[in-house]
């Protein structure tokens, strides 16, 4: 079968990629074009665009390139009807995609929705839209599969991937990663300042600037694959800081606790056990619009999909140095961690087990039966 994949940042990348893998163990000759990044473009299939090429941040960021996704969108529905796929499977990124497949309903392709837009969080009448150029949703969050519910939408929770993701990597040496990329023997408290310019600019300049009030520990930044170590550079500038390039999960794996940027980093670090401080800050204009469209008390999945307040978040105006330090100083308290880690356990077991990417490649393949 001929599949033909849009997936949009890192995290749609490493979700793309292990659904690749499972497509491939159930189709040893399956064609896979895809819109992603390096993970799947390492599985195998063709690369046609590289997901940093529309990584914009924001409501005025992509206002600014506009112009620019618009051409992207029509480049992309020339390459699909040159393809011809048996299938297309979108990824999260509804801004593009929603685009793409009311074109590619109105064409007559098979369309399929997995990782489901944010439409709980906000502008819930994507859902009409979802039901009217979507066949299938496979949905990775427990409670999606209610909401879709109360539009009559009927989708399949197939787990969360990231389960997937850390469980099949291979646990890496400690002593040998340190020595690797000269991180000392001190505790590490690891930055994920996010992986777009816009969102590392805003967040690292603000985590930085704690080096010097926790000495005792070695603050490391998690390099994303799709930024130079040059850019991140020109933010270090003479701090104490250490760099690893995109090996975030191994970073994480030996880390004592993390400042982590809003989104799929704060689940991920939540799977490996280590307390973080949830941060995020947009530009004024993006703030102002989101607060008038976004309905959650959440920010951060950990606590979205807890319903409570798991993990401290620091949003706009009030992630300031002095509200990092005192968050950072509780999370690294004995008594903190230790219940935090019980709220993290009862966290993955309401995800659910491996086996996402796999449950959702044999879906898709049964539409085909």
């Amino acid at each position: 079968m001929k599949y033909y994949i849009i997936a949009g940042e890192a995290s749609g990348d490493l979700h793309g990629s292990n659904l690749m893998k499972a497509l491939y163990k159930q189709e040893d000759k399956a064609d896979i074009r895809f819109w992603g990044g390096d993970l799947m473009s390492t599985v195998g299939g063709t690369l046609v665009k590289h997901f940093k090429e529309r990584a914009f941040m924001g409501f005025v960021e992509v206002f600014m390139n506009l112009n620019k996704i618009l051409r992207m969108i029509s480049f992309c529905k020339k390459d699909i009807l040159n393809f011809q796929p048996d299938v297309l499977i979108f990824i999260d990124n509804s801004g593009f995609n929603l685009r793409v497949a009311k074109w590619a309903k109105s064409q007559g392709f098979r369309t399929t929705y997995y990782i489901s837009p944010q439409v709980w969080a906000s502008r819930a009448n994507r859902v009409e839209k979802i039901k009217k150029y979507i066949d299938e949703m496979y949905v990775i969050l427990p409670f999606e599969k209610e909401f879709y519910k109360k539009y009559n939408f009927d989708v399949k929770f197939v787990g969360h991937p990231l389960i997937d993701a850390i469980a099949d990597r291979k646990q890496v040496d400690e002593i040998k990663f340190r020595n690797e990329h000269q991180l000392g023997d001190k505790p590490i408290v690891a930055l994920l300042p996010g992986s777009r310019k816009q969102e590392i600019t805003k967040m690292l300049s603000v985590m930085i600037s704690l080096v010097d009030d926790f000495s005792d520990y070695q603050f490391v930044i998690a390099g994303a694959p799709s930024q130079n170590f040059s850019f991140y550079n020109t933010i270090i500038g003479s701090k104490n800081i250490c760099f690893v390039d995109n090996r975030t999960y191994d970073l994480l794996s030996i880390s004592h606790a993390a400042l982590v940027t809003s989104g799929t980093a704060t689940l991920e670090t939540a799977l490996f056990k280590v307390p973080q401080v949830v941060c995020y800050k947009a530009s004024l204009i993006s703030y102002q619009i989101a607060k008038r469209i976004i309905t959650l008390r959440f920010i951060s999945l950990v606590n979205l999909i807890m319903d409570k307040e798991v993990v401290k978040e620091l949003i706009q105006h009030d992630f300031t140095k002095k509200n990092l330090i005192k968050e950072l100083n509780i999370i690294l308290d004995v008594n903190y961690r230790a219940s935090l880690f019980e709220t993290y356990n009862e966290l993955e077991e309401i995800l659910g087990g491996k086996g996402a990417s796999e449950n959702t490649a044999l879906s898709i393949l049964s539409n085909f039966k």
